[in-house]
């Protein structure tokens, strides 16, 4: 228990730093480069500045906040087996028992991925059936809906809850680094210069445009490469290992186009986009997946040959289609571009015949 409290509290010192980096960021700014400013001709500037630089602070600490202090969703009782399945789970020891009756529970449930082995994907620890892109966190010691990673810089997990709030965070303190930087650049050189005077005050504007310049680097590059991953509709877990569908590992098997990517994550709503508030499609547990390409002379073979994968205790999957074309994401257009090397347009008509064909 002395363990895990240590932990617990270690686990807040990358939280406490950056507050009180972004603290000192606003004392060096608002008072010591704004009130104080060395060029007092420059008093109208200095409010604007002050103007912009507390719109992008506020929206920045808003949406760091909701990041570090929402809840990790996690998986509904409906993923939770039963008391019975649970007993004969615990007193079974050969694991093809063990799926036969993990299989049994998952057969009603929105599950289109196993694990590599063709397994259903089970978690030992909280005892549940893992839903689609659902990964348990060691840290934080509970299975995370559409779990990202685990983000020591706010002691939290980024997922299905907070994914749209962790986003936000990194653009606001992007543009938050990039005014400061920018706004300080000036004065920056005139320090070189010997322009500035001798007071202390010169020193925080040395240290700001440091501080904001080192952020703003850094702070780019993970979110050019999480708007990567929302125009992919991946998670970060997911691109460093494909989930396996029941044609096998695809890792476009969620993305259903830039544009809907985009409002998975963000909503329907635009005016609401920019606002650390939860607009998330989806209730994190059944997400719509595209179908796969195949070639249906094939998938008609394939199926003949392979009556058992069809239906029968073997299936892993549920008898549903991959693709869940009742989902509003699905059903407001008619076709949408699959992506891949070779992009195809496929009509819903196709894809309704191919879905029931597949089941």
């Amino acid at each position: 228990h002395v363990l895990k409290c240590c932990q617990k509290v270690l686990a807040w010192v990358p939280v406490v730093f950056i507050a009180l980096v972004v603290a000192w960021s606003y004392y060096a700014y608002v008072v010591e480069l704004c009130l104080y400013s060395p060029n007092s001709y420059l008093y109208f500037i200095a409010v604007v500045y002050l103007v912009v630089f507390h719109l992008s602070f506020v929206m920045f600490v808003w949406s760091y906040w909701k990041t570090i202090f929402t809840s990790p969703a996690s998986p509904s009782n409906e993923f939770c087996l039963s008391k019975a399945d649970k007993e004969q789970y615990e007193k079974e020891e050969r694991p093809e028992s063990q799926q036969e009756i993990l299989r049994r529970a998952a057969k009603d449930l929105p599950i289109y991925t196993t694990t590599a082995s063709r397994a259903i994907r089970y978690c030992d620890r909280c005892q549940l059936i893992k839903p689609d892109r659902c990964h348990h966190c060691s840290a934080c010691d509970i299975c995370v809906l559409k779990m990202d990673h685990h983000c020591p810089w706010v002691n939290n997990c980024v997922g299905f809850s907070n994914y749209k709030f962790f986003l936000l965070f990194l653009m606001y303190s992007l543009l938050y680094c990039l005014f400061v930087a920018a706004t300080v650049l000036q004065y920056f050189i005139k320090f070189w210069t010997n322009e500035l005077p001798d007071t202390h005050a010169k020193f925080h504007v040395l240290f700001l445009f440091f501080v904001a310049a080192m952020f703003f680097i850094s702070i780019l590059s993970l979110f050019s490469y999480h708007c990567w991953l929302v125009g992919k509709n991946r998670s970060t877990i997911e691109t460093f290992r494909a989930p396996t569908f029941r044609n096998g590992p695809d890792k476009n098997g969620f993305s259903l186009g830039c544009s809907k990517n985009l409002r998975e994550v963000f909503g329907d709503e635009k005016k609401y986009w920019l606002l650390p508030i939860f607009t998330s499609l989806g209730d994190g547990c059944n997400f719509p997946t595209r179908l796969v390409i195949m070639d249906p002379e094939q998938l008609t073979v394939s199926s003949q040959n392979e009556p058992a994968k069809s239906s029968g205790a073997n299936q892993p999957f549920p008898t549903r289609p991959l693709s869940e074309s009742q989902n509003r994401l699905l059903a407001s257009d008619s076709q949408w571009v699959e992506s891949g090397p070779e992009e195809e347009n496929i009509k819903s008509g196709s894809l309704h015949r191919n879905a029931s064909d597949d089941s």
